[in-house]
């Protein structure tokens, strides 16, 4: 850079910093500044309250003005009492109010509560709203704002009925012997009451999602606003933050709010028009609840009153079994893959517990056996299936541990940089020759991978597992505590859980006996990469225990039986293979392929063909060098 160019760059800065000095506002003006911003706020937060005041005064004005107009179309269902009406099956309860006529309380039957009891309140008085809307010509219909007459009341069965002028809004509920509650929605005589052109019922649904198990941050990963597109796969909204106002882009089949082991799902006959929106908020540790869910979702409606709106509302658990007999009961007529609602993982890994993981599990629980056991067999019956591949793989190890001496002894001249490619050629021709693959040693991870990912979806989705206790873990769904504290550490949470310690043991174990195995096959420069690696598997255990400390004692009890049983078949393949023998095998193999030599072929070839191109444009570069015309 000459001179005149680098004064001129300085002139540059220099004009910049002194605009920016001269122009910048004092501290006065800063000052008077933030003052007219907080001010604007204040008055911004004012505005906002008082149009909340003046929605709220015009709601109770056109309520008011519905009581006393006795022209409204609902005069008479605007003036009652409240009542409530139990309608309860084998498997739950419902509670009906005459205001709105829609559930207000919700029990399962047959689940244990964190009290102690056998009784699962999913959500009661002030935590669930169902409103259902309707534009009529003159006015909306809105049921919460009605009292309802029962009639025709049994046990599991009701009539609910809202008067009006010439005719009435009909609600008939039903509750099968099931967890389904059916929904009739009839407007008798008021077919000329409703604009031919609208054709749709709102249905505003909302819910507070109750913490139901003991660790709130586990439990709230598995709570999820989930829905069904139609025709195509489950999808839900952000289990970890805020999801306002989301829009699917498609019809949908059924919408629910879902917690880790129970269900809400409500089943419209027709289908869900593509305009539903859809929130979840997270709530705070501490509160009770995990997640604030609403929906608001439209389906058809004959406003004739010829054909009623029909709906289903499953209330229940989440257990794959049983959600695929919902599917024969639902009024839709169609396959509503309610089973979705238990998530098995990714499609690979979901095809392996929809087709083996769940029927071992279902075979295993036939007999009765403690929940504990069950994950105990289910570990020796996997340890079976993959031990002659994990064995094979070993000896292809142990192989290439007594092959080493010789793989020193031929790549010992290739010690320069440029020779690492010919240095791995050599290594792979001794293995070829004795008929060994080093890229086997991965294999076991690679086998047992798909199966540890397919256990850790299986196994917290699991109801079975949920209240069963084994050995010192009381319950097999949620983390087992061995000490607590009652404040939150970043990381670490308020709790230390004795199976996640153990699994994290059982890992270092494995990892000290798996790494050895391989740090005994290593030359070169792959032992100097052997050592960095050797940490790496070292803290993993440590970030497992962070991320496991929370999860159920069932899955981290699975991964400490799984480790452990890995950790002793090794080690006792290690004590059982004779080394001599071993390599008097492997040199009787090297006799039989020079009598009958092998076209060499996989990696070895293509490091071989590799290796004569850079010979080839090494010569034609020295030929070029050695023939150029000399220069003075």
């Amino acid at each position: 850079m000459d001179k005149n160019k680098l004064i001129g760059i300085l002139l540059i800065i220099a004009v910049l910093v002194g605009y920016s000095w001269y122009f910048s506002p004092s501290e006065e003006e800063i000052a008077a500044a933030r003052q007219a911003d907080s001010i604007a706020n204040a008055v911004r937060e004012r505005n906002e309250q008082q149009r909340e005041i003046d929605q709220i005064m015009a709601e109770k004005q056109a309520l008011d003005a519905a009581l006393t107009d006795s022209t409204q179309l609902f005069f008479a269902a605007m003036r009652g009492t409240e009542q409530d009406i139990v309608l309860k099956s084998n498997a739950v309860e419902v509670t009906l109010s005459t205001l709105g006529g829609t559930p207000v309380a919700a029990k399962v039957y047959g689940y244990k509560n964190q009290q102690g009891g056998d009784t699962v309140t999913l959500f009661d008085k002030g935590e669930h709203m169902l409103s259902l809307r309707m534009a009529a010509k003159t006015t909306n219909i809105i049921t919460d704002r009605m009292y309802f007459t029962p009639s025709e009341l049994t046990d599991s069965s009701v009539t609910l009925t809202a008067q009006a002028h010439g005719g009435a809004l009909v609600l008939r509920y039903r509750l099968h012997s099931d967890h389904l509650l059916h929904l009739t929605v009839a407007t008798p005589g008021l077919g000329g009451h409703f604009a031919p052109g609208d054709q749709q019922m709102n249905i505003e649904w909302a819910a507070k999602c109750r913490q139901q198990e003991r660790g709130y941050t586990f439990e709230s990963r598995y709570a999820t606003l989930t829905y069904k597109e139609k025709g195509d796969d489950t999808d839900n909204l952000s289990e970890t933050s805020e999801d306002i106002d989301y829009k699917p882009e498609e019809k949908l089949d059924w919408v629910a709010f879902k917690d880790q082991f129970f269900s809400m799902v409500l089943i419209p006959r027709d289908d869900i028009a593509a305009d539903a929106v859809l929130t979840s908020v997270p709530m705070d540790k501490g509160t009770g609840y995990l997640k604030d869910y609403r929906a608001v979702i439209n389906t058809p409606f004959d406003p004739s009153g010829t054909r009623p709106t029909e709906m289903e509302m499953y209330v229940g658990p989440n257990d794959y079994r049983l959600l695929q007999r919902m599917n024969d009961n639902t009024l839709t007529g169609k396959d509503v893959e309610l089973q979705t609602l238990v998530y098995l993982g990714w499609p690979i890994i979901r095809w392996i517990n929809r087709w083996f993981t769940l029927y071992v599990f279902d075979w295993l629980t036939h007999f009765g056996l403690n929940m504990g056991v069950v994950l105990i067999l289910i570990t020796l019956l996997l340890k079976a299936i993959t031990y002659p591949l994990v064995r094979k793989t070993f000896l292809n190890s142990a192989r290439m541990r007594v092959l080493k001496p010789k793989i020193d002894e031929a790549t010992k001249q290739y010690d320069k940089p440029e020779d690492q490619m010919m240095k791995q050629q050599a290594m792979l021709q001794i293995y070829s020759k004795y008929g060994v693959s080093p890229l086997s040693g991965c294999l076991p991870m690679l086998i047992q991978m798909p199966i540890w990912i397919a256990m850790f979806n299986f196994v917290p989705n699991a109801i079975q597992l949920r209240g069963q206790s084994f050995l010192w873990i009381d319950d097999l769904s949620t983390y087992d505590p061995i000490v607590e504290w009652g404040t939150n550490i970043w990381l670490i949470g308020d709790h230390l859980s004795l199976t996640c310690i153990l699994f994290c043991v059982a890992n270092v174990l494995y990892s000290m006996i798996s790494m050895r195995q391989q740090k005994d096959q290593m030359v070169g420069a792959q032992a100097q990469q052997m050592k960095m690696m050797q940490w790496m598997m070292y803290l993993m255990p440590v970030m497992f225990f962070f991320m496991f400390n929370d999860y159920s004692s069932g899955l981290n009890f699975y991964y400490f039986i799984s480790l452990a049983m890995s950790a002793i078949i090794m080690w006792i393949m290690r004590k059982t293979v004779n080394d001599e023998k071993l390599l008097a095998s492997l040199e009787r193999r090297y006799k039989e392929n020079e009598k009958n030599p092998k076209r060499t072929s996989g990696l070895a070839a293509r490091l071989e063909a590799m290796q004569k191109q850079a010979d080839e444009l090494k010569r034609q570069r020295d030929e070029l060098y050695n023939n150029r015309p000399n220069r003075r």
